[in-house]
């Protein structure tokens, strides 16, 4: 029986710029960045958290992957066509502007949205993120 979903993938151009600016702009913790036979296994996590795993993958040549594949999935990455995910918020507007302070490109200032309150910002890759702070329940 499958038990969890242990890792969330996340395309990005370039690892080192990748790593730079997840840990030291959105604050995450780095968890692993190793290196073997020319691969690299880099992954983050929101900190606090304790199941969800980001693995920032550098987009490059595969057993699955062929160099078309690669020039591809690169130029949607660059163009920010892709959304890489969502990461919930206790303060929107307020991790909005220490982000903006820190230079992270944000597409969508915060907005109330059904869901709650909601910014769109973009990773060094190109990949748009979205953080939201849900609807409060508690009413």
């Amino acid at each position: 029986m499958l038990t969890s979903f242990a890792y969330a993938t996340i395309y990005v151009t370039d690892p080192d710029r990748a790593k730079d600016f997840y840990t030291e702009k959105l604050g995450f913790t780095l968890l692993e960045d190793q290196e073997w036979e020319g691969n690299r296994w880099l992954t983050v996590a929101p900190p606090g958290e304790g199941k969800t795993t980001i693995s920032l993958v550098s987009v490059a040549k595969s057993p699955v992957m062929t160099d078309e594949d690669v020039d591809a999935l690169k130029k949607l990455v660059s163009r920010g066509v892709l959304g890489a995910g969502v990461f919930i918020t206790d303060d929107c507007h307020a991790d909005y502007q220490a982000l903006r302070d820190k230079g992270v490109e944000f597409t969508q200032e915060p907005a109330k949205q059904p869901w709650g309150i909601q910014a769109m910002l973009k990773d060094d890759s190109g990949n748009w993120l979205t953080l939201v702070e849900p609807v409060s329940t508690e009413e």
